[in-house]
């Protein structure tokens, strides 16, 4: 295995989790607040579930997100 390769295709593969996840919860979080679902001083239980098959790996993160 090429540790160098495979370091950095993990990072990629990291930075476009990170970057699209953090797109799509702001957009959510917006939407709710423009309809009402959601208050500006609200907090969110999320959880971020990472599974990779072939490797019978699942890791699961959970955290609460304070909107204010």
């Amino acid at each position: 295995m090429d540790e160098d390769a495979f370091n950095l295709a993990l990072r990629k593969f990291l930075k476009e989790v990170g970057v699209t996840s953090q797109r799509e919860i702001e957009k959510a979080v917006r939407d709710a607040l423009d309809d009402g679902r959601l208050r500006d001083d609200d907090a969110l239980d999320a959880t971020m579930t990472l599974a990779i098959p072939a490797l019978g790996l699942t890791h699961v993160v959970r955290r609460q997100i304070e909107l204010g």
